[in-house]
């Protein structure tokens, strides 16, 4: 026969068990409380461990010829991956994703459109940085930040592989991206006429102007790659001889 329990016992009862959870409550709710109750040190550190692997894996430490690090895989938890190129029948572009990528695919498209259209194989992105020259523009590939377009044709070292229209279209285009794109046949001794590098540092602001520029076409009808474009107008032509006698000045 189970005993009533008294009034005075019930109320004991009801406090302890208000205590209690007003207590499981507070230590469930404090961050300090709960990361020390659950941490797993062996978990932190094997975690830890992975994320020094992976950037061991991918990055080099050293940078291309533009100030941007080169990394020594590709679609492999880094930041350089295949990107799409709308438009065309290219299968992607290995490149640095975000602005770098939207700038230099907006070059690419422009080419296919405007100058020759495009075959797979005829863009080479992401190098290895095992195979280009250290602090020469070729590095800049391995940073993700140049491509190459069709280097069969215009192979490096070699001059004139473009046709005076073909050349005014390039000198437009860098104009249109404000400089913050440098081609390879501008480079001197290092002449590389299918070279198209990133020429701003990370961080830099005009890139960011650029690619928010060339994102805003993106929204609207008739603007960007692919729109009619007069290169031959006075104002464009002047703008890219201005900036074409800019980047000689600079190297």
């Amino acid at each position: 026969m189970t005993t009533p329990l008294s009034r005075r016992a019930v109320l004991r009862r009801a406090t302890f068990i208000t205590a209690g959870a007003a207590i499981g409550s507070s230590l469930v709710a404090t961050p300090g409380h709960a990361a020390v109750k659950h941490a797993d040190p062996d978990g932190v550190r094997k975690a830890t461990q992975r994320a020094r692997q992976r950037r061991d894996r991918v990055l080099t430490g050293i940078p291309s010829k533009n100030g941007w690090e080169m990394e020594k895989v590709a679609d492999d938890h880094g930041t350089i991956y295949t990107r799409p190129v709308p438009g065309t029948p290219l299968e992607g572009v290995t490149v640095r994703m975000g602005e770098v990528e939207t700038v230099l695919v907006h070059l690419i498209r422009r080419f296919h459109y405007e100058i020759g259209e495009l075959r797979r194989g005829d863009v080479v992105g992401w190098r290895s940085p095992g195979t280009v020259r250290k602090g020469l523009p070729e590095s800049n590939q391995a940073s993700g930040t140049a491509v190459q377009i069709r280097p069969d044709h215009y192979p490096a070292g070699a001059r004139g592989g473009f046709f005076p229209q073909q050349q005014l279209v390039i000198r437009d285009i860098l104009a249109e991206l404000d400089g913050v794109v440098r081609w390879g046949g501008d480079q001197g001794r290092w002449t590389d006429e299918a070279l198209f590098s990133i020429d701003v540092k990370p961080g830099d602001i005009r890139l960011a102007d650029v690619v928010n520029t060339i994102r805003g076409w993106q929204d609207q009808s008739g603007q960007g790659a692919g729109s009619p474009v007069d290169v031959a107008s006075r104002p464009r032509r002047e703008a890219a001889a201005a900036l074409e006698l800019r980047q000689r000045k600079s190297g």
